[in-house]
């Protein structure tokens, strides 16, 4: 059995446990980043195991007849051609749920620091102006999460999770999903209401034709004003020429995100043109939410489980392309 790892080479020898793997499989290391075709190709290998921000195209599969599963390090697929692997008969897995609880934390982060003011009064804080800050709280209070309603758009592992944590901090939460999800503590709403509703929409959907760019300037509108914009899934999913507009209008009041679209981040991103005080309802963070050594650990556990399963000749776990 030939794999061909596609990872950051530390990460893997710190995480990936290879003592507990069978002696007669042969481990390829290619680093991640861009994919060097040829050499992958040339390996002969029956599995790729790939970085999720690292393009796995069709013409690459193409060359590789001994290839049986493209796994995804991550939960991302978005850059692997899943049609030309069907075509082929080539299963593409993710690792999905591995990273649940890491991604429901980071998502927590950005609620509480948009809540919170954090990145203006840590500034304020480090520039001696402390007592300025906790006035204007007097003024007028912060709101606690727990005030809140949160709208889950996507209750998949991501999204349980995070509605676990929301209701320990006391928050109401609703959310939709195609599918209704039996006794996880939240209201199901149709997707229009859940945005008219909430004080605050967290997205947790994978990046997809019928979900890309799915907040837009229309979808923005319908939200409650003054509205907090969660995203810790996949910059796609978000027109963010739209957010910025409508943070700098003041229909949407802040929005924090840990996915942005194109990654890497480029200067002339509309959110980064966001200046002034308008900056401070903005909180970026870049794209470690799943960046945990627990999701890691979790990870590997599951891209070994679904090696075993292709050597066996069965079927590997969280398929994604339909085969």
């Amino acid at each position: 059995m030939k794999i061909a790892i596609l990872l950051d080479r530390a990460n893997f020898d710190r995480y990936a446990d290879t003592a507990s793997l069978p002696k007669e499989w042969e481990l390829l290391h290619f680093g991640n980043g861009v994919c060097d075709e040829d050499a992958v190709a040339a390996s002969g290998a029956d599995v790729i195991v790939t970085d999720p921000m690292t393009a796995i195209s069709g013409a690459l599969l193409r060359r590789m007849d001994n290839l049986k599963l493209v796994q995804s390090q991550g939960v991302g697929y978005n850059l692997i051609d899943l049609e030309t692997a069907a075509g082929r008969g080539v299963f593409v897995a993710n690792s999905a749920g591995a990273n649940a609880a890491a991604v429901a934390e980071q998502a927590l982060l950005l609620m509480l620091a948009l809540l919170r003011n954090l990145k203006e009064f840590d500034e304020m804080v480090f520039a001696a102006r402390q007592m300025e800050a906790k006035t204007r709280c007097f003024k007028n209070g912060l709101t606690e999460l727990g005030e809140c309603r949160v709208g889950i758009v996507g209750m998949g592992a991501i999204g349980r999770e995070l509605c676990k944590r929301l209701l320990a901090f006391g928050a109401r939460v609703s959310y939709y999903d195609k599918f209704q999800v039996q006794d996880c503590g939240a209201q199901y709403l149709p997707l229009d209401e859940l945005y008219a509703s909430c004080d605050i929409i967290s997205l947790h959907l994978p990046a997809l034709p019928e979900t890309e760019g799915m907040i837009n300037d229309e979808t923005l509108a319908k939200m409650r004003p003054g509205a907090l914009l969660i995203n810790t899934a996949r910059g796609e999913l978000v027109d963010q020429a739209a957010v910025a507009r409508a943070i700098a209008d003041g229909r949407l009041g802040g929005a924090g995100f840990d996915t942005l679209s194109p990654e890497p981040v480029t200067a002339d991103n509309p959110l980064l043109q966001l200046g002034g005080e308008l900056r401070y309802r903005l909180v970026l963070s870049p794209h470690i939410g799943g960046i945990t050594s627990g999701s890691f650990r979790r990870y590997y556990d599951v891209i070994w489980e679904n090696v075993r399963w292709i050597e066996a000749g069965e079927r590997p776990r969280n398929i994604v392309n339909g085969i």
